[in-house]
């Protein structure tokens, strides 16, 4: 802000004669301590939410009763928790993460500092997992009213739903609007309506797959339908979708609006090549393309249908050599991807419900949770990993389709045991992703002896081993026993006389397990060592301790 919208602000706010549940006044910072301040940054932005303003305000530099102007010695820049600055520790205890902004300038020469705080949308802001409200003069924890907290979670705004004032339908693109239509009657094939589609108007057409409303241009019908040149009525949204690739080539294209059409010319740009798989149980080798076009369409439309459009992003495709990386702004908004993978969740609530419900009347998703599930039997059917979208954060979903095979055993499995259950199947993917699974799960697939070792280093058992025929690489991982280290280093002392320490780690650390870390590795070949010369006896130090030469007893 300028400065003298910053004097204009400090001097409307100071008009209330009653602090508000979203304005708190405070005068230095012995009168709000760190803790306090968190807190107040929670309650002001759930107050905001629920008095319907789009901020809400802690001013310090004010006193509490007649609202004058004192100046303050408190400050969020130069500010301290413990060794870190306050500023990024109170960002860091925020869930979700809000941008609240801080201005400190002078008034008639006295400091003063002014929190703007945006308030909470669709879900309650918490203060170290602790959601706040201020009643009154009080301020108290959000749970005891459940009230508000249901006109929170009820207050998100659908962006996409919002009439744009001055557009019309010459603002959307022909052709797309004509694509539109097909889709849609495509939809409604076999239905009532679908002899009477062809003779709508555009207006008709466009409001009864609620793209329009009231035959007004919404900003959904321009994300989806407008022209190119019509993207300042979005503005500063964005709706593009950039295509990087990133690999020894490097390239960039940035397709705009109309998305309906430009989706398939992204599908344009990525290299879809066949991959081979060899099976041992057949003759003939598997040959599949590295990405099914139904997954990337269906990753693409998710996207846009999912899109945090407040936060003026791009979607972001990225194509590596292995792997395809969409991202679009925004959290998971409806609890996590993994709840729908197996098809039986359907969400209760969307961040775009306007446009989501166009691209329902398009084709292009479904409302009902399958679109995950999809995606997962199209991974699991071509034998490839699973879709990973565990880089995902509270800023930016990240959705990782895989084009490769990570461990082949895996691959392999899937080929020769199509009947083997998702839900096994979504375990054996996070085992080979080296990513955490429960100690129930564990132990099921223990049981069922599809993996071995110890936790968190778990990895493919030698029954899978068997059935891929893939035994080198389950004996790499598993490791050789004891004695056969321990015919090595013997066998290295009878040849060389001696072996000093390391001799016999450059001997026995490389054959080791590879689910050993290094220092692990390094306590069994001192453990080994240890048996061999206090309990076999077979080997005796002739050096020092911290220097050993170990040498064979006869």
């Amino acid at each position: 802000m300028e400065t003298e919208e910053l004097y204009k602000l400090l001097e409307n706010l100071v008009l209330y004669k009653e602090e508000q549940t979203w304005l708190e006044f405070k005068l230095n910072k012995g009168s709000i301590t760190n803790q306090a301040c968190g807190e107040y940054i929670s309650a002001l932005s759930n107050g905001a939410c629920i008095s319907d303003k789009d901020y809400g305000y802690l001013v310090c530099g004010i006193s509490d009763i007649a609202h004058a102007i004192k100046g303050t010695d408190f400050s969020i820049a130069k500010g301290k928790e413990g060794n870190q600055d306050l500023e990024l520790w109170l960002r860091t205890q925020l869930f979700p993460k809000i941008y609240f902004e801080f201005f400190e300038f002078k008034y008639n020469g006295k400091n003063i500092c002014i929190l703007q705080i945006p308030a909470a949308k669709c879900e309650p802001t918490h203060f170290k997992k602790k959601a706040y409200i201020r009643i009154n003069s009080q301020k108290t924890d959000l749970r005891n009213f459940p009230d508000l907290i249901r006109k929170i979670y009820n207050s998100q705004k659908d962006l996409s739903a919002e009439i744009i004032p001055n557009a019309n339908i010459n603002d959307l693109d022909l052709d797309a609007v004509n694509f539109a239509r097909k889709k849609f009657k495509e939809k409604h094939t076999g239905s009532t309506i679908s002899n009477e589609i062809d003779r709508w108007d555009d207006t008709t057409f466009l409001d009864k797959a609620r793209i329009t409303i009231n035959g007004k241009i919404t900003n959904t019908a321009i994300i989806l339908l407008g022209k190119k040149e019509s993207s300042h009525y979005l503005l500063p949204t964005v709706a593009e979708i950039t295509w990087k690739l990133d690999g020894e080539e490097k390239a960039y294209e940035h397709f705009e609006m109309p998305l309906l059409l430009n989706i398939n010319r992204v599908l344009g740009r990525i290299r879809n090549v066949k991959y081979k798989f060899f099976p041992d149980n057949q003759l003939l080798a598997i040959e599949v393309n590295k990405y099914e076009t139904k997954v990337i369409l269906e990753a693409l439309n998710n996207c846009i249908a999912h899109q945090d459009y407040s936060k003026n992003s791009r979607i972001l495709l990225t194509e590596k050599v292995d792997k395809l990386i969409f991202t679009n702004a925004g959290n998971f908004y409806d609890g996590k991807a993994d709840d729908y993978a197996f098809g039986d969740k359907t969400p209760e609530k969307y961040r775009n419900r306007w446009l989501a419900q166009a691209m329902v009347n398009l084709n292009m998703i479904d409302t009902l949770g399958y679109g995950i599930h999809r995606m997962f039997l199209e991974q699991r059917k071509r034998f490839f990993p699973l879709p990973d979208y565990s880089k995902s954060d509270n800023d930016k979903v990240v959705l990782e389709i895989y084009g490769h095979s990570i461990d082949i055993n895996y691959s392999k499995l899937l080929i020769e045991k199509s009947d083997l259950e998702l839900e096994k199947v979504v375990l054996l993917d996070k085992v080979q992703k080296k990513q955490l699974i429960n100690d129930e799960a564990a132990k099921m697939l223990k049981k069922e002896k599809l993996i071995e070792g110890r936790k968190p280093n778990y990895y493919i058992s030698s029954k899978m081993a068997a059935i891929t025929d893939k035994k080198s690489e389950y004996i790499k991982l598993r490791g050789f026993k004891d004695d056969h280290y321990k015919k090595l280093i013997l066998e290295y002392i009878e040849k060389y006389g001696s072996a000093s320490k390391t001799d016999i780690d450059k001997l026995i650390l490389d054959i080791l397990p590879d689910v050993l870390d290094e220092n692990q590795k390094k306590n069994k070949v001192r453990n080994i060592v240890y048996d061999m010369s206090k309990r076999n006896k077979t080997i005796d130090n002739k050096g020092s301790r911290r220097i050993p030469i170990w040498k064979r007893i006869n």
